[in-house]
């Protein structure tokens, strides 16, 4: 048997718990184990974090077992969850109620009650970001309004990746990535809001918030509780973990001028920063990276089951979906504004899908074109968005996510681009990520150089056709109602 020492990633998702085995010196992949969590159904979205715990271990202990590494040859830990969401625990750090997950969209009134008692100005300069109802402090002021009963047994306020760090090692503590998300967090300045808190009620905020940990700061080490449920012995560290999109950035290996695009469930397309970004139109989330910098970003909440629905409709599987669209002819043809459940980036919360443009000479291509554009289309304004703050875009173009695998999504996003478009060779970039923090805390180097000696290969799939969508994606900011923002073509 093996006696090389392993490092573990997870990445535990909205849908899903996974976990890498990875070597510690050489990054290299042992093993994988996974394990599903309970669907949602946006906009009322929640999950019960006990089932986070029960999903992490049983992939851990299929990773253990596929490797058939031993119990003590694991060393370190890191999690990578899901943004934004909310853990309440109370005094006896029992679950209060199911979490409120990032894509709940059910505290859309305490949010904007919220930003005209603060400001948005002032929370944009504050946190970096303009808060969404998909932010901690929407949520937390849900509960304060709708469970009064629960809210006063509040006393621990945890995100969705700290809640499996704390039971891993009983500590409650965060990392700038995920406390930078709750819109309760200035990164620039590493510290706590409490005063942004206290517009939904006077507590002691600070006592409930989780300690802010650096890259390479160990959370703990694992208990002989948590070492018994994941079948481990020995002296095991935990990281700080992180959010599941920064976790991605570290394991793509995604350098300065990088460009991500994440074609998932929603879509996400960003980079990273040296510096604090706040954008007074509230559309790029300044939020912290995982190496002590930032990682600005646009979200949407539409991006792959836009496709999946337009499949459904069309009668079409995902393949003949992408060779329909791959094959609609050179016109501009239909614009689908994808706000099919409502929307984060424009914040439309209410909104639904509108698709226009159409005649009597529109085609099944035409239409399947539109379905992936209008995905395509919202994460490329967001680029845009990007580039009017200043940020550099001018590096590698990288889609991630189930999405990245359609030739469609790819192809049309080089068209629009104008450039390269690249697929890394890592599946699975967040639970990398996790593994990259994990092993910077058992070696005690820098996390960006892990990430640089780590990274994986990237190809190319896509370059620009002949022909430009200029004048198509003209057409659907014109749908969308959204302004078209100036940017290199």
């Amino acid at each position: 048997m093996s006696t090389r020492l392993l490092v573990a990633g997870v990445d535990s998702s909205t849908q899903s718990c996974k976990v890498q085995l990875r070597d510690l010196e050489t990054g290299a992949l042992a093993a994988t184990g996974t394990a599903p969590h309970t669907p949602t159904f946006p906009p009322l979205s929640e999950q019960d974090p006990a089932q986070w715990w029960t999903a992490f271990t049983l992939a851990f202990r299929q990773a253990l077992t596929t490797a058939t590494a031993s119990s003590g040859q694991v060393v370190s830990i890191s999690v990578a969850g899901q943004c934004h969401g909310l853990v309440p625990l109370d005094e006896s750090d029992r679950i209060i109620r199911p979490a409120k997950l990032w894509n709940d969209t059910t505290s859309t009134p305490e949010l904007i009650r919220l930003r005209e008692l603060i400001g948005d100005e002032v929370f944009i300069r504050s946190v970096g970001s303009l808060p969404t109802a998909a932010f901690t402090i929407s949520k937390l002021a849900w509960l304060a309004e709708h469970e009064p009963a629960n809210f006063q047994k509040l006393r621990r306020v945890l995100l969705p990746h700290d809640y499996l760090t704390f039971r891993l090692t009983g500590q409650y503590v965060t990392d700038r990535s995920e406390a930078s998300g709750t819109g309760y967090f200035d990164a620039a300045e590493n510290r706590y809001l409490p005063e942004f808190l206290g517009h939904i009620a006077d507590r002691d905020w600070e006592s409930m918030l989780p300690a802010v940990l650096a890259p390479n700061e160990a959370a703990g080490e694992v208990s002989p509780q948590a070492l018994e449920e994941l079948g481990l012995t020995g002296r095991i560290q935990v990281g700080a973990g992180g959010g599941d999109q920064h976790a991605a950035a570290l394991g793509l290996g995604v350098q300065h001028g990088d460009v991500v695009y994440s074609f998932g469930t929603s879509g996400v397309v960003s980079t990273v920063h040296p510096k604090a970004v706040h954008d007074l139109e509230g559309a790029v989330d300044g939020v912290a990276d995982m190496t002590n910098g930032y990682m600005p970003l646009v979200s949407t909440l539409n991006a792959a089951k836009v496709t999946d629905t337009f499949a459904r409709i069309l009668g079409a599987n995902r393949g003949e979906m992408t060779e329909l669209a791959l094959n609609a002819p050179d016109s501009d043809g239909p614009s689908l504004a994808a706000f099919l459940d409502g929307e984060r980036t424009p914040n439309r919360p209410d909104a639904s899908g509108i698709l226009a443009g159409i005649t009597t000479a529109t085609t099944r291509e035409e239409i399947a074109r539109a379905a992936y554009e209008g995905v395509v289309f919202g994460l490329y304004r967001g680029q845009q968005s990007l580039e009017r703050v200043g940020v550099d875009v001018t590096g590698r173009i990288i889609a991630v996510g189930g999405g990245s695998r359609s030739a469609a999504y790819t192809q049309l996003l080089s068209d629009i681009t104008r450039r390269s478009v690249l697929v890394s060779a890592e599946d699975e970039a967040t639970a990398r990520g996790a593994a990259v923090q994990a092993a910077a805390v058992a070696s005690q180097r820098k996390v960006a150089d892990v990430r640089d000696d780590w990274a994986p290969a990237a190809v190319i799939v896509a370059e620009p056709r002949t022909g430009n969508r200029k004048a198509a994606f003209a057409a659907y900011c014109r749908t969308a109602d959204l302004t078209q923002l100036d940017g290199k073509q």
